[in-house]
């Protein structure tokens, strides 16, 4: 049997704020904005490609505001990833690897290549490059990996 995470519930302080964050700096697709009444908003946001969204709110979840930490997003290329999210204004840490003296600068091995930032309400995010989509990606582009 198959167990697919499908949302994630974001605890934010400025529904607005954190919309346009997630949606102008990280390019989340919106997928719906709706406020069933005066006491409840519901904005579901997917990243490009992602079988799982994020839920940001107000009425909807209890979670305090930056509590939120460790959320990780693969991707085929850190050093694009990190690059379109300093294009857009995000801050974020330089394409970092664990090595044996702890976080240094520069791709590691794969699946040892990380971006790490924070949204306005301080929730910790990790971008991950995954070399089981970068394979992905070669692949349907008819590239072959080196």
């Amino acid at each position: 049997m198959d167990w697919k995470l499908e949302l994630v519930v974001v605890p934010v302080t400025d529904v607005d704020r954190a919309k346009a964050f997630y949606a102008d700096q990280l390019g989340f697709v919106v997928d719906l904005d709706d406020s069933p009444s005066e006491n409840v908003r519901i904005v579901q946001l997917t990243p490009p490609g992602s079988g799982c969204s994020i839920m940001i709110g107000k009425g909807v979840a209890e979670g305090v505001p930056g509590s939120l930490k460790g959320v990780q997003i693969c991707v085929g290329d850190i050093e694009a990833a990190h690059a379109q999210l300093v294009e857009r204004g995000v801050e974020c840490t330089p394409v970092r690897h664990l090595g044996p003296d702890g976080w240094q600068d520069g791709k590691g091995g794969d699946w040892n290549s990380f971006v790490f930032f924070n949204d306005p309400d301080d929730n910790s995010w990790a971008i991950q490059e995954s070399p089981t989509i970068r394979a992905e990606i070669l692949a349907a582009s008819g590239t072959r990996s080196s």
